[in-house]
């Protein structure tokens, strides 16, 4: 009975024993009853978070939130003596986190600002059949790269994300086929001064942006870099853009491509390059010409594109459906291969979304003959963590209700530690 008692007053430790016995016995068969009940006992406790969000979909801000508004200031840790300090407290630590915590979310919020004047600046408001998601393009970034002196990768990330949602939008629903093209070419002479002419004012808009951007964004890394890096950015673009048009005549011949065709131009066309990529070049170490050219530079990006491809197929698969669109739920229906069902589909997407995201993370963790710094690695698997959050239930992309508390999380709701 006393020692039920002194279990029973110190719930946390208990939810985090019996938690890490749920974890240990993920993917076994012999879990029986007394699995069951301690999976009860977990969710009695409402520690939902760490049932909802598994480590692949835990971004890491929203973590260290969790982490700080659950710390057990009384609670004794038992470390070797030569680690501990004698001046230093559990409330100390509290404190300096709330400290740190406090001071990034003004930077975020000073940051927001600043995106704000930029998407006005370069009058991307003005285009009618834009999704404005700037927000959720930046909390994209702040919850992953979250370190102050990581602004410029933060703005790059975040600046990349609202345009290629624009050019997304562009090429699905905005724009007619010559302006598609034409967009493209004014992308391959790079000319900012006269080549926009004889364009439509969304093709201006959407062009200058880019251009500007990528200008300005090539100047600051040139200060990481030591060497100029706007035409390796450039380049990122074009694999978008003209993988982009390829979806969009697809659309129009009214083609339907096999799933090996689709794939391989949709895991561009989802339009992480020019996010992911660029900012690459912000993360601290001097990247030489060729890693653009490397084939484990190259692996990492087709994984983590892949896997984000393949969750917003299975999660739009309804709504693209009605709207007539590609998706490969659907050409896997329709081409068979052992697939006939909407649940086979799904179950054979769920199945490739594990080995991918495995094969990526086995990759981000192989250090022997490695040619990319583990700090850019680990960029790859931190997208692929925020893609799997924005499309655990839903569209959280889409559907923004399901991101509204995330984002003030990390981002404007100051904390309520314990």
């Amino acid at each position: 009975m006393l020692r039920s008692e002194r279990r029973s007053r110190n719930p946390k430790r208990r939810i985090r024993r019996l938690y890490a016995s749920h974890v240990q016995r993920r993917g076994r068969s012999d879990g029986g009853k007394a699995q069951n009940l301690k999976y009860l006992y977990l969710k009695n406790f409402q520690v939902d978070y760490a049932l909802k969000f598994p480590c692949y979909a835990n971004l890491e801000r929203l973590y260290h939130r969790r982490y700080i508004e659950h710390y057990d200031v009384q609670e004794q840790k038992i470390l070797k003596t030569s680690y501990r300090s004698s001046n230093i407290g559990s409330k100390d630590i509290l404190e300096l986190a709330v400290k740190d915590f406090d001071f990034c979310q003004v930077i975020y919020r000073e940051e927001l600002e600043h995106l704000d004047r930029w998407v006005k600046e370069n009058r991307l408001d003005q285009l009618k059949f834009a999704r404005q998601k700037l927000t959720y393009c930046y909390f994209s970034a702040a919850a992953t790269l979250f370190s102050p002196d990581l602004s410029d990768a933060r703005m790059s990330w975040a600046k990349n994300g609202v345009l290629t949602t624009v050019v997304d939008d562009f090429y699905d629903i905005g724009g007619s086929r010559e302006e598609l093209l034409n967009l493209i070419q004014l992308v391959e002479k790079w000319d900012g001064n006269s080549a926009t002419a004889s364009c439509s004012d969304q093709v201006k808009i959407i062009f200058s942006a880019i251009y500007h951007t990528v200008n300005e964004l090539g100047v600051k890394a040139y200060s990481w870099q030591g060497r100029n890096v706007t035409h390796h950015i450039i380049e990122i673009w074009l694999d978008l853009l003209k993988s982009m048009m390829k979806e969009a005549e697809w659309q129009l011949n009214k083609s339907v491509p096999t799933v090996d065709e689709y794939m391989k131009n949709a895991y561009v066309s989802f339009a992480l390059g020019p996010i992911v990529l660029p900012a690459l070049y912000f993360v601290g170490p001097k990247l030489p010409e060729e890693f653009g050219r490397c084939s484990e530079y190259h692996t990492l990006f087709k994984l983590m594109s892949t896997c984000g491809r393949l969750l917003n197929d299975m999660q739009t698969f309804q709504r693209e459906g009605k709207e007539g669109k590609l998706n490969g739920v659907a050409l896997r229906m329709f081409h068979g291969h052992g697939v006939s069902t909407e649940e086979e589909a799904m179950r054979e997407m769920r199945g490739l979304i594990d080995s991918t995201r495995g094969e990526l993370l086995g990759i981000v963790l192989e250090t022997k003959g490695s040619l990319v710094p583990r700090e850019c690695k680990d960029w790859f698997w931190r997208m692929s963590r925020v893609l799997h959050l924005f499309y655990m239930r839903n569209d959280g992309f889409t559907s923004p209700k399901e991101m509204v508390s995330a984002v003030n999380a990390v981002i404007h709701e100051p904390l309520n530690p314990p």
